[in-house]
């Protein structure tokens, strides 16, 4: 693997960003304040803040290059590998592809959810992001239960994220504009959808026990898991109580102050702030960040909003750069249970970005490095071998 010097730049090395240089080689940082002496290649990063890679925990933008309209669909691997490109050169190092598995056909249906872990798996060589797969499991997909759980045993799911959409579907019913786009998504006609929508209702009774069967199986696995919008304290209790961790997307204030008290990690759309709220009207992310009740910004549904939402923490007074900056990369590190990484340090995992931030509101990535490789370049004339002079010098 090629030795890469960083030299020239302002590093964000704990909480302070220092002027240094690092040294990268065999993929990790092996030293802070370093010579480029050995290196064959040098990035001058001067006038650029070097930081550590992004870390999203919940990305599902991959939807729109899998089916970008509605009945429009596009090979998984085409997308997967679109999407990659499009994860880091927003300075996404490390995304996990949030992949519903539901009761409907379609889009979000298991066989498509299936054809995603096996393509995440056979492509990841290819892929410059370190790419994982976080399974949003529908509570109400019963059916695939022992299917799901096989793959848990098998630690085959890296993230596992309990969803209950039943209700605001059933709601939906009611709306013509988000019942058509809810049909659209499944290819069912109209009439088939509600009949769908209808028996899988019927099944309430059976979800509680089945939410518990695979909340054990993530347990013995050892995998983290996620409830996703939960909407009292009652509800963040109990399922801290099967061991998930980490609430995602609570709807309200008192929800977010629960999971906070139980220590767990919370999660919020890095969208919410960039767009300066929910597109739902729910919870305001830059509020809850305020009051210290969020650990995680995630990509959500579009991948360049980690890296703005970050930057107008900041230009906002919000947050310092180092700690809105934590809330996109050692904050989902540390909730996803990855210790390589999230920060500057000899040893770390070597991802890490160069970015222009010269306007506060607008950073642009400038070089992407992941698990030592530059795998993104936009201004070619920082990249020097360094290698060849270096030989010539020894002799």
């Amino acid at each position: 693997m090629t030795d890469i010097s960083i030299s020239g730049g302002r590093c964000l090395v704990g909480a302070d960003l220092v002027d240094t240089s690092l040294m990268i080689s065999d993929g990790v940082i092996a030293a802070v304040d370093a010579t480029r002496q050995n290196a064959a290649f040098d990035l001058d990063a001067t006038g650029l803040t070097v930081l550590p890679g992004i870390v999203d925990i919940h990305g599902d933008a991959f939807e729109r290059q899998m089916m970008p309209r509605a009945g429009v669909d596009f090979p998984i691997d085409v997308a997967l590998i679109d999407s990659d490109r499009q994860a880091v050169s927003n300075g996404i190092t490390t995304v996990f592809h949030a992949t519903t598995w539901s009761w409907e056909p379609g889009l979000r249906s298991a066989a498509n959810a299936r054809q995603l872990l096996e393509a995440i798996e056979s492509l990841r060589p290819r892929l410059a992001a370190d790419t994982r797969f976080h399974l949003r499991h529908e509570t109400y997909n019963l059916d695939d239960e022992d299917e799901i759980c096989a793959l848990l045993a098998a630690r085959r799911i890296d993230l596992f994220a309990f969803n209950d959409h039943m209700d605001s579907t059933v709601a939906s019913l009611d709306k013509p504009h988000k019942r058509q786009r809810m049909v659209d998504r499944t290819g069912l006609s109209g009439g088939d959808f509600d009949r769908l929508v209808g028996r899988i209702a019927s099944r309430a009774d059976a979800v509680p026990a089945s939410v518990a069967r695979l909340a054990e199986a993530a347990r013995r696995a050892g995998i983290r898991m996620l409830s996703h919008d939960d909407d009292s304290p009652e509800m963040r209790r109990a399922f801290r109580g099967q061991g998930v961790g980490i609430a995602e997307f609570p709807v309200n204030e008192d929800t977010a102050r629960e999971a906070a008290a139980g220590g767990d990690a919370i999660v919020f759309g890095a969208p919410n702030v960039v767009r300066g709220g929910s597109h739902t009207g729910w919870t305001k992310a830059s509020d809850m960040i305020a009051k210290g009740l969020c650990s995680v910004l995630a990509s959500d549904y579009y991948y360049p909003a980690p890296l703005l939402a970050a930057y107008r923490l900041v230009a906002d007074g919000i947050l310092p750069l180092s700690r809105a900056w934590s809330l996109i990369s050692a904050g989902p590190a540390h909730a996803a249970g990855l210790s390589d990484r999230g920060s500057l340090e000899a040893g770390r995992r070597a991802d890490i970005i160069l970015v222009d931030d010269s306007a506060p509101m607008r950073p642009r990535v400038v070089a992407v490095i992941a698990a030592g490789r530059l795998v993104h370049l936009t201004d070619a004339h920082r990249l020097s071998a360094v290698a060849k002079r270096h030989a010539l010098a020894a002799e």
